[in-house]
């Protein structure tokens, strides 16, 4: 049985019905993640353009230093987000990361609160390339080759 097609017209279908598919199912992703898309705001984005209220959203920057606060609850943490130019108070209920301390940076997860408090489900705690955990803080190279030569046995 023969299809009417010349080879090299049965290959130039194939690779079209391929292109089609491809651009389909790229097309098919980008329409599923849409609403899954969150955008990062610095201080200063949001001074300038307010997000939705409720609208999902990274907000980043430095945690002000003297801002954090404790409620008395002992889980709801109070400080303010600033990059320099804006500042935005930040309201996260939730155990706060190990390097979440003034003077840091930060990612908050959440959304802005008709007030123009962040309220953030979620927080990222930011370090420089300096970083070193606390159990090794104060070692020397030996030292730290040592400890790591232990781990890897």
């Amino acid at each position: 049985m023969s299809s009417g097609l010349k080879p090299k017209h049965q290959r130039l279908v194939l690779v079209v019905v391929a292109l089609v598919a491809l651009v389909g199912a790229g097309l098919l992703a980008a329409y599923a993640l849409r609403n899954q898309a969150s955008y990062f705001y610095v201080p200063a984005d949001i001074a300038a353009a307010p997000p939705q209220v409720g609208q999902p959203i990274r907000l980043g920057g430095m945690v002000e230093n003297g801002s954090i606060a404790t409620a008395a609850d002992g889980v709801t943490v109070q400080f303010v987000v600033q990059d320099g130019a804006a500042r935005v108070p930040v309201s996260y209920t939730g155990i706060v990361p190990a390097l979440f301390v003034e003077g840091s940076g930060v990612v908050a997860e959440g959304s802005m609160n008709a007030d123009g408090t962040f309220i953030a489900d979620n927080l990222l705690a930011k370090h420089d390339e300096n970083y070193m955990p606390r159990e090794l803080e104060g070692m020397s190279t030996a030292e730290l080759r040592e400890e790591l030569q232990e781990t890897v046995e």
